[in-house]
């Protein structure tokens, strides 16, 4: 099975305020490597940290392959490795936030082989410094989407 590595990280201005995600898709033992960033009006960390992995994993133009995603974010981690969000769907999301965005990751999750890995974030590991520089500039970029799963979940 072919092997990828996706990097992720996330970022919001006041959280909640304008966010941003940044990833690379590199393949391993290759020179392939492609940078993605989008921002948002109004957004939370924890959804942007969700959010740069599932359109990492939705660009992949094959399935099913072998995925690690790296990430600095414990909520993702935890979330994924630690089965927690196969429980919250057994349970309907009840209580939980980013319902929409777990929904999502899980249907982009379950055509791939995803293991993933938590970086200490801020460490100098280039791939994550670079994400975050990506999530960053995304949210301080003009004309920026607009957050509706956020916008629904708080009104």
């Amino acid at each position: 099975m072919k092997q990828v590595h996706l990097y992720t990280d996330g970022a919001a201005s006041g959280n909640p305020g304008p966010g941003g995600y940044g990833l690379i898709l590199e393949l391993p033992g290759t020179d392939y490597k492609k940078e993605y960033a989008e921002g948002f009006e109004h957004t939370t960390n924890n959804r942007m940290e969700l959010l740069a992995v599932i359109v990492g994993l939705e660009l992949l133009k094959e399935s099913p392959l072998d995925v690690t995603v790296f990430t600095d974010s414990k909520y993702v981690c935890d979330a994924v490795e630690k089965k927690w969000v196969m429980r919250w769907e057994r349970d309907g999301f009840k209580k939980q936030k980013n319902q929409d965005l777990w929904l999502r990751f899980l249907k982009i999750y379950r055509k791939h082989q995803v293991k993933i890995s938590w970086i200490k974030g801020h460490n100098q590991h280039p791939q994550n410094e670079r994400c975050d520089k990506l999530a960053v500039a995304a949210s301080k970029q003009p004309n920026k989407k607009q957050d509706t799963g956020y916008i629904t979940s708080t009104t």
